[in-house]
Parts: C-alpha cells; structure tokens; sequence
C-alpha cells in the first residue's frame, strides 16, 4: 500500500473480489488480465466467455525479504512494471472518448 500511496492512490478500504463473485454478476469481459503465479502452483482463475486472456507475471511484493526498505524498493520495482503493462495494453487497446 505504501508504494501505491506515494502516488497518491489509497487502495486501504479496497477488498478482494473472489472470481466467481464476478463471473456470477453477469459481467462480460473482453479482456481478463491474470497475474497469478502457475510456476508457484497457483491455479489461474478460469473466465468463460473471454475473448482474449493475458497473463502478465509480476513478482509477487509479499514474498520480499530484506530490510524495510528494500522490500519496498523492489514493491516500487513490480507497481512501475505494472504500471507500465497498463500503459502499453491502453496505448494499444484502449479508446479515448471522442468529442
């Protein structure tokens, strides 16, 4: 949270939405993006209906050993490469709203 904080996004009040909570609303998804961990024997949670699945595999910050400071040096490290998987998808997919 500190690293997202020093960018001025609070995520405190965020919570966890469990898969099937979201594939239960009726939501359709052209695009699910995974970050889960196959390697680590996490099973990567399973959209039906998606056109297109990406996975994008970031380390994972709560594995981090080390002082304070850094872990929080590599947290910074993972939030700016997935800030820029997000730009790079937008920049390629995403349409702005045309006035």
């Amino acid at each position: 949270m500190e690293a997202l904080r020093e960018l001025g996004i609070d995520i405190s009040k965020n919570t966890t939405q469990r898969v099937f909570d979201v594939w239960k609303s009726g939501q359709i998804f052209q695009f699910v993006v995974t970050v889960c961990s196959e390697a680590e024997g996490e099973g990567c949670p399973i959209f039906p209906g998606v056109t297109t699945r990406l996975h994008w595999a970031f380390d994972d910050p709560s594995k981090f050993t080390g002082t304070h400071e850094e872990r929080l040096e590599k947290t910074r490290r993972v939030r700016d490469e997935i800030r820029g998987k997000i730009d790079s998808f937008c920049e390629e997919h995403c349409v702005a709203d045309k006035v």
